[in-house]
């Protein structure tokens, strides 16, 4: 075995051990180090591993990470909900820090001081459980962020009249509020949201939109049926879309979007589900109630937003 695969064969081991403790059940976490706090393991990377092609690894895996200190400066703005678990083991140490939230867990990756030197830091910390539901929220935009404990001071900006221009309908309001909030990525790494401007056709809404209408119109909308596919008046506009081929619809039937139904599919004939409610109180249900037809409160007791941007997007 040479150098490189050597790296790579110890990269994939990480990588193993980094999920198999972030598993959802995995128990506590107690890392035993002399002096680091409970509630987290820090791994013992091996020192052929490059930090960079770890971060891209994991970015890769669980989307963008929180920035939690860079230069030898952490921020100090952290908070236990939104990443201060994975500095604390470290205190003034730290030189740098990645994170990502995934279930109840925050999974690290970065460099800290040992004596002269500076050293590969790779750990798994419980994290903060959200508030987990809300009898009555604010919004149903607010209370998905609360069961998500996102974090709201990255607003993304949109030119929603050029957008809809473009599409040739308005859009539901909420769904306009949880883009700007969220961006382009996954609810408990399940329900990826459609967004404008997404690096990705098939996560773009204008792009995707103007091709699922062209292939309806150009071979048949028979995948839909017994519905039409938009810009066919009262069709089907997508907005989110899974891994597992379910496909989440506003029906544009009405002058009004934000009293447009949902409709998923499984991609199987005969499997629409319709929800009669706005966009923000469909993905809020869908995380907090084990009862909702695509529930992932089924599964994870701790929801997250799995970010696909990247981290030179606005």
């Amino acid at each position: 075995m040479d150098e490189q695969e050597e790296r790579a064969l110890h990269l994939d081991e990480l990588l193993s051990a980094v999920h198999r403790v972030a598993a959802p059940g995995t128990g506590d976490l107690d890392c035993g180090t002399p002096g680091h706090p409970a509630g987290h393991i820090c791994l013992a990377p091996s020192e052929s591993i490059d930090l960079s092609a770890l971060q891209e690894e994991l970015g890769g895996r669980y989307g963008l990470p929180r920035n939690l200190a860079m230069g030898g400066f952490p921020d100090p703005g952290a908070t236990a909900r939104t990443g201060l678990p994975l500095l604390a083991p470290f205190g003034d140490r730290i030189m740098e820090m990645r994170g990502w939230a995934y279930a109840d867990r925050w999974i690290g990756c970065g460099s800290a001081r040992a004596g002269d030197d500076v050293r590969l830091v790779v750990l798994v910390a419980e994290r903060e459980t959200p508030k987990a539901d809300t009898a009555e929220p604010t919004s149903w935009v607010d209370g998905v962020v609360a069961v998500t404990g996102w974090d709201t001071s990255r607003l993304r900006t949109y030119d929603w009249t050029a957008v809809e221009t473009r599409l040739g309908t308005a859009l539901p309001s909420d769904y306009k509020q949880l883009a700007e909030i969220f961006g382009n990525g996954a609810f408990d790494g399940f329900l990826a949201l459609q967004t404008p401007d997404a690096p990705c056709a098939s996560s773009d809404i204008v792009r995707h939109t103007e091709w699922l209408g062209e292939w309806a119109r150009t071979r048949g909308s028979e995948l839909w049926r017994p519905y039409a596919v938009y810009p066919v008046p009262g069709g089907l506009l997508q907005w989110g879309s899974t891994e597992q081929a379910h496909g989440f619809y506003w029906l544009t039937e009405g002058p009004d979007p934000d009293r447009w139904p949902v409709l998923v599919t499984e991609d199987v004939p005969d499997s629409w589900v319709r929800f009669d409610g706005p966009t923000a109180e469909f993905v809020h249900r869908m995380l907090t109630r084990r009862d909702h037809p695509f529930s992932t409160a089924r599964y994870f007791d701790t929801h997250w937003f799995e970010s696909y941007e990247s981290e030179s997007q606005p």
